[in-house]
């Protein structure tokens, strides 16, 4: 068989039903084969950072294997962004590139480029992968791949990337040979575990216990098993922001803590006695630029699968534990652990209640009826900005619904590349969210939803500005606003004529009571545009330096002393 044949041959093999990519001459022997193939579909996106979300969206609603493809040069560089993206959220996504012929290489000639828009991209994404591959023959295909999705999926996940040649597409692969290496797959070694008896024991002897978690734990959550430890011990849970959705119907569910965290979270990790962290990287965004001042009453316990993780500490006596999280959970229960006390569960209910509704603006509001009213199956998506934070302290999540992030690249223009994906791993409705900043970084591939009708409700937030740089201005800058708002440089156009160009059903609201259930139960495309005030703010919000719980604006000083007496 063709090479190019028998890449698609192995990913139909691995699960993978949909492939994200654009069109150019070094990846023509890929997409004739894709075109040919039953079982496996490539949509073609309209810009290659479009297709690089997408099959992250892909990944992370569906626990598979994302794949995007995209010709050398300009194509391979244009899905940078998405590569980083899938790195630092920890997704697993094969990037196929198009390279030059072999013989048209530079090779070891000292020049910029031999061939046309040949480029080095295995060196631009050696630091950003698990696995960047240049691929010299047939036979270095069929072992790079099998390589390729083991380093993907195995352990902390991670895209890898692969770079083939145009000649070595087209080259013929004997078929008895092609079908031994498919029969003869590696296995992905099992996840670490750990001896968790320490870890039960110091529950057993905490009088303030709290579960963090993290992103890491939320990608491979073990729902059922996690429902009964909680059921057993009544731990309260906070969780970092892009885990927010994990366990949103438990009780003592306190929100996601942090910079932009609710403020309940950060107050009862400020209280505990222990704090037990599954997946989570416990950044400055998490923990303050102070690293000592994050739960200074309490041990920290940290479970993370990648040992490199740990090493970035609070305090010389945390104890670190590299294995996988959701192993530790599963383990936990077998344990004997002891019901959390009554006295400190007060003490959370009480910390919920006195800062409830405190932070609460237009935009939490409608974020909150959103919530209410989106199918109990939707994935959701969001963008990166102030849209991002209010969902992540507004949004109710239903037990079936899922919440996309671009988290630790914080890339603008994710969230509705990421809906595309979304849709084809899950074949559930999506809502994608965005600012009208974000939005206007990838709003082309309006045309794959209007394209293939996509059950996609797409919200934009608009404030006409850049809303989290303007709040920064604002804060540090004297309010000196440049190039994020109208009136110095940033502009927004009109998205009502977006939609009419993309031939979408359109709505424009200014509050949560124009909202309507049938806006997000349609079975094609909506555009929903939710008109803000320029000058929008995300509240709370932590000054650099300020212990987590003391976030702006201020606590009245006699709220703060009575919660710190507690």
């Amino acid at each position: 068989m063709k090479a190019s044949d028998y890449i698609v041959k192995f990913l139909i093999q691995k699960g993978v039903t949909d492939v994200f990519g654009y069109p150019g001459g070094m990846v023509t022997h890929l997409m004739d084969s894709f075109h040919h193939a039953e079982g496996i579909k490539a949509h073609v996106c309209y810009h290659e950072q479009g297709a690089a979300f997408a099959a992250c969206g892909y990944a992370q609603s569906s626990g598979k294997l994302g794949v995007a493809y995209a010709t050398s040069g300009p194509g391979a560089t244009n899905l940078i962004t998405g590569i980083c993206n899938a790195f630092f959220d920890s997704v697993p996504v094969l990037f196929i590139t198009g390279q030059v012929n072999t013989f048209e290489a530079k090779g070891n000639l000292n020049v910029r480029q031999r061939g046309f828009q040949e480029t080095d991209i295995i060196s631009m994404t050696k630091s950003v992968t698990n696995y960047a591959h240049y691929v010299t023959s047939t036979d270095d295909l069929m072992e790079a791949l099998e390589n390729a999705f083991c380093s993907a999926m195995s352990g902390r996940k991670a895209p890898v990337l692969l770079d083939i040649p145009m000649n070595i597409q087209r080259q013929e692969i004997d078929d008895e040979k092609a079908q031994q290496m498919l029969s003869a797959q590696k296995e992905i070694p099992l996840a670490k575990c750990a001896d968790v008896q320490q870890i039960a024991d110091r529950l057993n002897q905490a009088k303030r216990p709290v579960l963090l978690l993290g992103a890491g734990f939320k990608q491979n959550c073990p729902v059922q098993e996690l429902e009964q430890f909680l059921e057993l011990t009544h731990l309260p849970v906070v969780t970092s922001m892009i885990a927010f959705d994990i366990a949103s119907e438990y009780p003592y569910h306190y929100g996601f803590l942090g910079a932009y965290g609710v403020r309940s979270a950060n107050w009862i990790t400020a209280k505990s006695d222990l704090l037990i962290s599954l997946g989570a990287r416990l950044d400055v965004r998490q923990v303050g630029s102070i690293r000592e001042n994050f739960a200074p009453d309490a041990q920290i316990i940290r479970v993370d699968i990648d040992e490199n993780e740990l090493a970035y500490g609070i305090r010389n006596e945390d104890i670190n534990i590299c294995a996988d999280a959701g192993n530790v959970i599963r383990q936990l229960q077998k344990c004997g652990i002891q019901q959390v006390s009554d006295e400190w569960l007060t003490v959370c209910e009480t910390i919920r209640k006195k800062v409830a509704g405190i932070d609460n603006g237009l935009p939490n509001e409608i974020i909150a009826k959103i919530s209410d009213m989106i199918p109990d199956s939707a994935v959701i998506t969001t963008d990166v900005g102030q849209n991002q934070v209010w969902i992540a302290q507004s949004f109710a999540c239903k037990k079936n619904q899922k919440v996309l992030f671009s988290g630790g690249h914080g890339a603008m223009g994710y969230s509705l590349p990421a809906g595309i994906g979304a849709y084809f791993g899950t074949r559930k409705p999506v809502i994608s969210i965005s600012g009208d900043g974000g939005f206007q970084m990838n709003l082309q591939e309006l045309e794959v939803i209007r394209r293939e009708q996509l059950p996609i409700t797409i919200i934009v937030l608009n404030n006409q500005s850049l809303g989290m740089i303007r709040h920064f201005q604002q804060m540090y800058f004297e309010e000196r606003y440049m190039q994020t708002t109208p009136s110095s440089g940033y502009t927004a156009p009109p998205f009502d004529k977006i939609a009419d160009a993309y031939g979408m059903d359109y709505y424009c609201i200014r509050s949560a009571e124009e909202l309507r259930e049938e806006f997000f139960n349609s079975q094609k495309p909506v555009f929903i545009e939710i008109r803000l005030e320029e000058a929008t703010f995300v509240f709370p919000k932590l000054r650099f330096g300020n212990p987590n719980q003391d976030q702006e604006p201020l606590l009245d000083r006699d709220l703060y002393e009575e919660l710190m007496a507690l």
